[in-house]
């Protein structure tokens, strides 16, 4: 049977499934899922977002329930289990995970399939595919596409701005003055919660860097060089980063005095309480801080490196990708549900639910206040991917911008990682060649 042809009969379902979902969302019902052993094709769906694990639960019910053709198995079993099955040969037939290193591994090995005769691939805006490919690409096919982009910026308390007169700031002066204004008033300016590290790279390591340089290029240049990084180099951890980073240390004096032992919880129960103006964390911050005061009004905006506006980005990551295995058991139907995925009433739900920006051309506008501070720059381009999460997790980046922040040598310390890349630069593997997929 051609490729049309299965198409045209799987639409009829796909469109199906659709109207039965939307119908049960909307009246927000949850349907029950089709009995184990009732003659369907069971396809495993691998899903590694805990937090979304409920819509996710609902949509795939929904979709059982509108066919019976299919039925969708969700396997939340976490991203060690599925990397454990391509090992023993029987990986789920279609993910939605978080889109890493780790993930990265099965693109370069060629253990994904070609998605780019997918209708969802030719909605998949153009802009983000070298952000996708920073993790890595195999020649000849488009491995995976996005599915929720994450950005993430400064999380601001729009009462205290207004009670002091402050305007979001733009510009790195302005953001100097907005500290200083708080500060003079009593208000702590920008609360820290130093104890965890990964809070320290994914804000304070990634914003700083990110506002100030291009990224994408950044890291091209590191590949292109090989085992050739340090002092000298055309790019280089000590050379591109120390300008931002010892930057961030003029912010340091407009932190919670205490910042070194706060961890993140703290943070998100500070920043509830009014205890401070300006948070530098993600929007999965939101619903901790509601815990305490749903009602609290928040903003975000890109952190100023510079003083040029025109100059200003948010930090972006894909937060889940979708994928199929070349050696799916089951991929006709998988790729029927990665369509039904796609889906503009559904992929945008999923990241409204989450507060998320959807990867496609036609998605409409974000409306939630909290987040679309970012909006105008994710529309338009002006992003860029955290390089905390573009470095191998073999080298201890966050522990290393914790060290940064907490005083340490910031010189010494960059050197330090730019040897680390070196030495794991020539273990990076090359794209394996061509291999010819399964027919199924």
């Amino acid at each position: 049977m051609s490729e049309i042809s299965r198409r045209e009969r799987r639409a009829p379902r796909r469109r199906r499934a659709l109207a039965a979902a939307l119908v049960a969302v909307a009246g927000g019902t949850l349907a029950l899922a089709g009995c184990a052993g009732d003659g369907r094709e069971e396809v495993r769906f691998a899903f590694s977002k805990r937090e979304a694990i409920g819509f996710m639960t609902e949509l795939v019910d929904d979709y059982n329930a509108s066919q019976d053709d299919v039925r969708i198995e969700l396997d939340t079993s976490g991203v060690d289990v599925v990397s454990a099955s391509f090992v023993r040969g029987n990986p789920p037939d279609i993910a939605l995970s978080n889109y890493n290193m780790e993930t990265s591994r099965f693109v370069q090995r060629g253990a994904l399939s070609d998605l780019s005769d997918t209708e969802a691939a030719g909605r998949i805006r153009e802009d983000l595919q070298p952000l996708m490919d920073q993790y890595g690409s195999y020649p000849g096919r488009v491995s995976a596409l996005p599915y929720s982009v994450m950005a993430a910026s400064v999380i601001y308390n729009k009462q205290l701005f207004a009670e002091h007169g402050v305007e979001v700031p733009q510009t790195w002066s302005e953001l100097l003055e907005a500290c200083a204004t708080f500060q003079d008033a009593g208000v702590t300016p920008i609360y820290g919660t130093f104890k965890d590290d990964w809070t320290v790279a994914q804000g304070w390591f990634d914003y700083a860097v990110g506002g100030q340089l291009d990224v994408l290029g950044f890291f091209e240049d590191l590949a292109a060089q090989g085992t050739d990084v340090g002092p000298g180099a055309p790019a280089s951890f000590s050379q591109d980063f120390a300008r931002p980073l010892e930057q961030v240390s003029e912010l340091l004096p407009y932190t919670n005095p205490d910042a070194a032992s706060r961890a993140y919880g703290d943070g998100n129960l500070a920043f509830a309480t009014g205890e401070a103006a300006m948070y530098l964390q993600g929007p999965w911050a939101f619903s901790e801080i509601a815990k305490t005061d749903p009602d609290l009004d928040l903003g975000t905006f890109p952190l100023p490196m510079t003083d040029d506006p025109d100059d200003l980005k948010v930090r972006v990551n894909m937060d889940l990708a979708a994928w199929i295995p070349v050696e799916a058991q089951h991929p006709d139907a998988a790729r029927d549900f990665l369509e039904y995925l796609f889906q503009p009433e559904v992929v945008e739900a999923y990241n409204a639910s989450q507060l998320g920006f959807a990867p496609t051309t036609d998605a409409a506008p974000v409306d939630d206040p909290r987040v679309a501070g970012m909006a105008e720059y994710y529309e338009t381009g002006r992003v860029y991917q955290g390089p905390s999460v573009l470095i191998p997790k073999t080298i201890p980046v966050n522990s290393y911008a914790q060290a940064m922040i907490l005083g340490q040598d910031t010189a010494a310390t960059l050197r330090t990682l730019d040897a680390d890349w070196a030495r794991l630069a020539f273990r990076q593997p090359a794209p394996a060649a061509e291999t010819k997929e399964s027919s199924r």
